[in-house]
């Protein structure tokens, strides 16, 4: 029989299935069935068990279950190493919601480190092999990610927090609508009066960034705004950052919407550097609502993302995934909302309006 873990008798050993058993006064086969397959029992017979198991701080072994059910109650996800002197909150926070989740669903996150330079199937091949874990939630997806595919031919069930960015589709994920982000964030300049907005954003090829310059693309066109020629690039640094919008702010851009807090908190510095105020002189807008975005001088508005919400339904879609594998795969993209700040005041009009020129309608 299994036995506690974590609980002690009032003799100070384990708190047993058969103790329980007895002073449920039923067999110890019922208390396996109220842990196990509760539908089997009549309710009140149900909750005298599990009253005996609350007033006993009784803990089935993990190992026991493990045996039983040939399940874990283990999820893999490898972590990825982060560049020195870069942070990674909203990572973060992820795993944070990720385990919380999990452990309501009655399962642990195991954790493995995964070697930089891009997904491999390194850690995976390991953990398969001692049948360790039930499935795996993948992060960091990418083109040419070998992960999704390497898992769907043996079986196993993952969902990816990201979409694969490439064309071809496998299994399930969630994302958040980056471009919607991005779109919003437009939406707030323009109804503030902008019209020259500049986007700064990663290198052209990340899927993550990309989805983000499309969002603020699409945005600028349906207000017949111009985009050639107001877009920067750089790497997530605030260095790089500045010296990328530099040239956006020489051409009189009044409003700049960031792939990242990181690349707003560059456009800040390259603002000082020319004695001007973010929020005063050029509204500036970011992306995941880091804990910076809220203690920066001026306040940061920035696009936040559901963390919460994505851990939730990346564990509903996993073990949905293990119920049922031949079930269609499941996709699922969630709105992020902006968080309006005081790097976005009101324009103020001159007598005339907004300023503009023609090469701004």
């Amino acid at each position: 029989m299994p036995r506690s873990t974590s609980s002690s008798s009032s003799k100070g050993g384990p708190v047993t299935l058969a103790m329980v058993a007895r002073r449920a006064g039923v067999s110890p086969q019922t208390v396996s069935n109220a842990l196990n397959s509760p539908d089997l029992l009549r309710p009140e017979t149900l909750e005298r068990v599990r009253h005996a198991i609350d007033v006993m701080g009784y803990r089935p072994s993990r190992a026991a279950q493990t045996l039983r059910t040939r399940s874990s109650k283990l999820i893999g996800y490898g972590v990825q190493p982060t560049p020195a002197g870069l942070a990674t909150p909203v990572m973060d926070r992820f795993l944070h919601a990720l385990s919380q989740a999990a452990d309501e669903a009655g399962y642990r996150i195991l954790l493995f480190a995964c070697p930089p330079g891009g997904p491999t199937l390194d850690g995976y091949e390991e953990l398969l092999g001692q049948h360790e874990v039930d499935g795996f939630v993948l992060s960091g997806t990418a083109r040419q990610d070998p992960r999704q595919a390497w898992l769907a031919q043996r079986g196993v069930p993952f969902v990816g927090f990201g979409r694969m960015w490439s064309g071809r589709q496998i299994g399930d994920w969630v994302d958040v609508d980056g471009a919607s982000g991005t779109d919003a964030a437009v939406e707030h300049l323009v109804a503030l009066g902008h019209r020259r907005i500049a986007f700064l954003g990663w290198p052209r090829g990340s899927g993550v960034g990309d989805d983000r310059a499309e969002g603020w693309q699409r945005a600028m066109r349906r207000h017949g705004l111009p985009t050639r020629g107001r877009r920067a690039q750089s790497v997530d640094d605030i260095d790089s950052a500045r010296s990328a919008i530099k040239p956006m702010l020489d051409a009189g851009v009044t409003a700049v919407v960031a792939a990242s807090d990181m690349l707003a908190l560059g456009c800040y510095h390259a603002l000082r550097e020319r004695e001007s105020a973010p929020g005063r002189d050029v509204s500036v807008i970011g992306f995941d609502d880091s804990p910076t975005a809220a203690i920066l001088s001026p306040t940061l508005s920035t696009i936040a993302q559901p963390m919460e919400a994505v851990g939730r339904e990346c564990v509903r879609l996993l073990l949905a995934r293990m119920a049922d594998a031949s079930a269609p795969p499941e996709r699922v993209l969630l709105e992020p909302f902006l968080v309006v700040r005081d790097s976005t005041p009101a324009v103020h009009p001159g007598p005339s309006g907004p300023t503009t020129s023609t090469a701004d309608r």
